[in-house]
């Protein structure tokens, strides 16, 4: 294990600043994470507040579980906050200590046992229609500039695959196994570093084998999806404005598409077609938990709204 860190500050500027970088390594948008820099900024001035201490100098490795569980009881009955406003800025404290251990500023992640608040029945989360799909792909492989291959493949792969945005910028052209009758691409830095292999169906291997003979000579250690200047490795932000620009010309005014909106429409696509594989499905998108897993068999909200006018009848 790495030595403690002792003399870093809660939150202080250099630590803020080394947890916001790791924050752009994740599938987040850059509104999640300001939304949790700005939460850790709130629960800094409170702890400060109640310790007495002055502003950017309290250790991190001084905030206790206790504290933790009394800035929750602040939340709850002195602010008198939403559930899901509260459980937001829980979120925030558990990513930021479980960094912080990772990185070797504290020995244990006292956040570990904070539990969030219990919310009212939870929704499966929406998702892009067939029809949508077909519409994104066309949008996608009508793309100027050269660039039709790569964002038809890069699309591809999304709703193929579930991987997460950040380890399709970070996918590498040896990290894939692509074959005439089957294929996988390998995972080697998954949610908690975690690797895992992910089968690629023949619509995603013949993308990928479309877009990746249009490259001069690719190399193992080079990056799949590029920048459509200079080569680069292409940027998290880079993915998501082209999928909300994608969405825009396929005409899906319906909801944002996200690259997290893949991820959710590939979950309950898997599920349509293997009802029950719960766990065959929580392991392809690389989750620690079940429960993470079980949103996708709550129901809709229309499906809500259809029991709701039967039981009118």
């Amino acid at each position: 294990m790495r030595s403690i860190r002792a003399n870093r500050a809660l939150l202080a500027d250099p630590l803020l600043g080394d947890f916001g970088q790791s924050l752009q390594s994740q599938d987040l948008s850059p509104v999640t994470a300001r939304g949790y820099r700005h939460d850790l900024e709130r629960f800094r001035a409170w702890i400060e507040q109640s310790r007495g201490t002055p502003s950017g100098t309290l250790p991190i490795v001084r905030i206790t579980a206790v504290d933790l569980i009394n800035y929750r009881q602040h939340l709850v009955r002195t602010q008198r906050l939403e559930a899901t406003t509260i459980n937001r800025k829980i979120q925030a404290l558990k990513k930021l200590f479980r960094w912080a251990r990772q990185a070797g500023h504290v020995a244990s992640d006292v956040s570990a046992d904070l539990r969030f608040l219990p919310l009212g029945q939870r929704l499966r989360p929406p998702r892009l229609t067939e029809s949508e799909v077909q519409a994104l792909l066309r949008a996608a492989g009508q793309t100027r500039h050269g660039l039709a291959k790569r964002n038809y493949a890069l699309v591809t792969l999304l709703v193929e695959s579930g991987l997460r945005v950040g380890e399709v910028c970070q996918l590498r052209v040896g990290d894939l196994n692509v074959r005439d009758r089957s294929g996988q691409v390998k995972v080697r830095e998954g949610n908690g570093r975690k690797e895992r292999e992910v089968p690629l169906n023949s619509n995603a291997r013949r993308a990928l084998r479309l877009y990746l003979q249009g490259r001069e000579h690719p190399q193992p250690e080079d990056h799949v999806f590029l920048s459509e200047r200079g080569g680069k490795p292409l940027a998290l932000r880079t993915v998501q404005a082209t999928l909300a620009e994608l969405g825009r010309r396929a005409r899906i005014r319906r909801l944002p598409v996200t690259p997290h909106l893949m991820r959710h429409t590939f979950a309950q696509r898997y599920l349509q077609h293997n009802p029950g594989k719960l766990v065959e499905l929580a392991t392809l998108l690389g989750h620690d938990s079940l429960d993470t897993t079980a949103i996708y068999t709550r129901p809709t909200a229309e499906q809500l709204a259809v029991s709701a006018e039967r039981s009118q009848r």
